[in-house]
């Protein structure tokens, strides 16, 4: 039985961070475990420039402390404005690493997202010449379409021609939910991969809906059937390259998930190793961690493997978390599973 893993410094390949009050929660708490992350630019206004993006990162980084070292890598949120010129200037210089496409209204703070696919041509093209990387929310956002199909019908109907249009062009499908999402992957070139989160790993929609709605449980993509979790089980305990984690970890006050009309997104910065070394002991598949949160990432993304490790330890009983983060503005309740592990990170 093993009690103890020593592995590579993850990374997180889809973060949010949110701004301002929320920032010295956040960075933290995702520093404490994370050598680097990939920062969501859909703030208010988002980041759609290279002196905003700038200035985040500052911000970032002075609230950082200083026993902890953390390395935001920044993107650009994807407009029909958007100028490739910037986009280009921006990643050969090494201030963004990636571009997010929200496609208009697809989740939080998206309103500024994509809805001419034809006009953001020309940023693409240059993105594929230079290698910059595309994460992608990948869900349409016709109201026809049923919440739990918008992922499939995405790759069918937009993500496909994206592909063909620029057979070059690395693309993140960004936490993917289905079972059809992984198998596109799975068959797709080198080009294309996928980042799965801890709560898609953890959860099914039963999880969210039966016995009574769970708000702390709602994100978007929504979380899908059993069949779709264990869909994504089975393609990141593989060790395939084209699998790896970003936590999507989103905070929200708790008055605003817990509300009429709540917000999506699970905060689990606090506890994803924690909840993943679980599972992937759960799997039998603990020799595969490694590669889905230190490496497949950072080859994908080309960039230097981290050089320190981490450990984390077995505990004779279940782990402890704290359910709710303290900060100015209010509570954010931490990700909690309907299991516990006893699997703790050694600070």
């Amino acid at each position: 039985m093993v009690n103890e893993l020593t592995i590579v410094r993850p990374d997180d390949w889809h973060l949010h961070l949110r701004d301002e009050d929320f920032l010295p929660f956040t960075v933290n708490e995702t520093a404490k475990s994370f050598a680097r992350a990939i920062i969501m630019p859909n703030l208010v206004p988002p980041i759609t420039n290279l002196i905003d993006a700038r200035n985040y990162k500052q911000r970032i980084m002075k609230v950082l402390k200083t026993n902890l070292s953390f390395n935001p890598l920044m993107t650009l949120y994807l407009t029909e404005e958007t100028n490739p010129r910037e986009v280009k200037e921006g990643f050969v210089t090494g201030q963004i690493s990636a571009i997010k496409l929200y496609p208009a209204g697809a989740t939080t703070n998206s309103q500024s997202g994509v809805r001419n696919f034809e006009k953001i041509k020309p940023v693409l093209e240059v993105m594929a010449e230079i290698g910059c990387p595309l994460c992608i929310h990948g869900e349409v956002t016709d109201s026809s379409i049923d919440i739990f199909d918008r992922e499939r019908v995405f790759i069918n109907t937009v993500l496909e021609k994206i592909r063909t249009d620029h057979p070059t062009l690395k693309i993140v499908m960004e936490h993917i939910t289905t079972k059809e999402a992984v198998d596109y992957v799975s068959s797709g070139n080198e080009n294309l991969a996928a980042t799965v989160t801890t709560h898609h790993l953890s959860i099914n929609r039963n999880d969210l809906l039966s016995g009574g709605i769970r708000p702390h449980f709602y994100c978007l993509p929504v979380v899908k059937r059993e069949v779709h979790r264990l869909a994504l089980l089975e393609a990141v305990v593989s060790g395939s390259s084209k699998f790896f984690l970003g936590t999507d970890s989103a905070p929200h006050l708790d008055h605003d998930k817990e509300s009429s009309c709540g917000c999506a997104g699970c905060f689990t910065a606090t506890n994803t190793l924690e909840i993943l070394a679980h599972i992937f002991e759960e799997q039998k598949a603990l020799n595969k961690l490694e590669l889905f949160t230190s490496i497949n990432g950072a080859k994908f993304y080309g960039k230097n493997i981290n050089t320190d490790k981490i450990k984390i330890v077995k505990k004779n009983k279940p782990t402890s978390f704290p359910e709710k983060i303290s900060t100015p503005l209010g509570e954010i309740t931490v990700f909690k599973p309907n299991f516990e592990t006893k699997w703790q990170v050694q600070i």
